[in-house]
């Protein structure tokens, strides 16, 4: 371990307890020998091929990166490799949090694990995978109260956080890129793929699944449509109204706090973006057979997704990951496969395009992730502390990671009824 790297190690080394109150069980890693022997086994299996350095006390270096590899340092070994034989899936990002490892290029670090997620377990193992997975709690599942308790702890936690590192199109989900794009006209471009695909026009009437802040609402009311927008999150509802008003359009859109499952009406065009990944898998059938009957005849749907392979996501279907126990609960990545017979199985409405643009997620994580890290001293001061900034960066560099190793897409789906 080069000097360098024992300062930085040591700086990591402050990172204050985390108060029992706001992440119980986070500051005492669970105990477990036998199981902690293991992962440590598996992890430098997993590591030694990988162009990464994993320096760890007293000098030792695992992986095959050189000097000028994506690095990653694990100041307590001990403490990082129970965490990992408990759940691997959850004590990974835990360890980060409590400041067990830390790494100055997160993203890069992060990019080489993800490119191998499928294989860093031996398959002799995988097998076994069932026995050991934690499975999702039943009150994380996305039922009428469920759904509004999984957005609640998410997309609630404050207006003002999320203001700090969106751009002021205040768009949580991927831009599409031009060659001469800045993020907000990136995301206007997504929008208007989105849109485009619904065929949303002049004297359309649109409904919204999933309001975000309300700027898709605002553009498609730009082009004349009349918009029914919904939500369950009642911060995202107050903003969006407060936006939509200063537009001059709360006469074409009206933001509604509501369930998909429980709304009404026919509409020419559908629009939802990424929404279908909080849905959860039981409920796809519900979600996409809604979809169909709010439609009229000759409407369309506009449906942006964040998805994976279709093995990968039978493999995670029963999982409980970290990003689900600390980001997003209850939710689930689709696939491809998925979205086009779940469409075809509900509602009989015919795929007429299709888009992938993953590395713009990529890109637009990327931003995101630089702007919250500059701009932290004014996330602090929202009363937020450094172990959520290390987990909200943890979140936006693994789900970067995911995106650039391919491991994760976007794509953008348009049907006709």
């Amino acid at each position: 371990m080069t000097t360098s790297s024992i300062d930085r190690a040591a700086s990591t080394a402050d990172v204050p307890r985390p108060d029992e109150n706001h992440w119980p069980g986070l500051e005492t890693p669970p105990h477990s020998p036998f199981r902690a022997k293991i992962a440590e086994s598996l992890f430098r299996r997993a590591v030694r091929t990988l162009d990464v350095r994993v320096l760890l006390p007293g000098g030792e270096k695992l992986g095959t990166g050189g000097s000028g590899s994506p690095e990653m340092r694990i100041i307590r070994p001990e403490a990082f490799f129970h965490r990992l034989g408990a759940d691997a899936k959850i004590g990974f990002g835990e360890s980060y949090m409590a400041g067990d490892w830390t790494s100055d290029t997160l993203a890069e670090l992060l990019t080489p694990f993800a490119e191998r997620m499928a294989v860093l377990i031996p398959p002799v193992l995988q097998r076994f995978r069932r026995f050991v997975d934690r499975r999702q709690p039943t009150s994380e599942q996305n039922t009428l109260e469920g759904a509004r308790a999984n957005i609640h702890r998410h997309y609630d936690l404050s207006n003002d956080l999320f203001g700090t590192f969106l751009d002021q199109s205040m768009m949580y989900s991927s831009a599409i890129f031009g060659p001469e794009d800045d993020l907000t006209a990136a995301q206007h471009r997504k929008i208007d793929s989105v849109l485009d695909y619904a065929g949303v026009r002049d004297g359309s009437e649109v409904l919204e699944i999933g309001t975000g802040w309300g700027e898709l609402a605002i553009r498609a009311a730009g082009r004349g449509a009349r918009v029914t927008s919904l939500t369950i999150s009642e911060e995202q509802r107050t903003l969006a109204d407060e936006r939509i008003a200063k537009a001059g359009l709360s006469d074409r859109v009206d933001v509604q706090l509501c369930d998909y499952r429980e709304s009404q009406g026919e509409y020419d065009a559908v629009v939802s973006v990424e929404m279908i990944e909080a849905v959860g898998a039981e409920y796809w059938p519900t979600f996409f057979g809604t979809v169909g009957e709010r439609l009229r005849p000759g409407g369309r749907f506009g449906l942006q997704a964040i998805t994976m392979d279709h093995e990968r996501m039978l493999a995670s279907a029963a999982s409980y990951t970290w990003i689900h126990k600390y980001i997003f609960p209850g939710g689930l990545i689709p696939s491809t496969q998925a979205v086009e017979r779940g469409m075809a199985e509900n509602t009989g409405l015919k795929l007429h395009g299709v888009r992938e643009f993953g590395q713009d997620y990529a890109h637009t994580l990327r931003l995101w992730r630089e702007k919250f890290t500059q701009r932290w001293n004014k996330v602090a001061d929202l009363g937020f502390d450094e172990i959520f900034r290390r987990m909200w960066e943890f979140y936006l560099a693994y789900s970067e990671a995911g995106f650039r190793s391919g491991y994760l897409k976007v794509h953008q789906f348009g049907f006709v009824k």
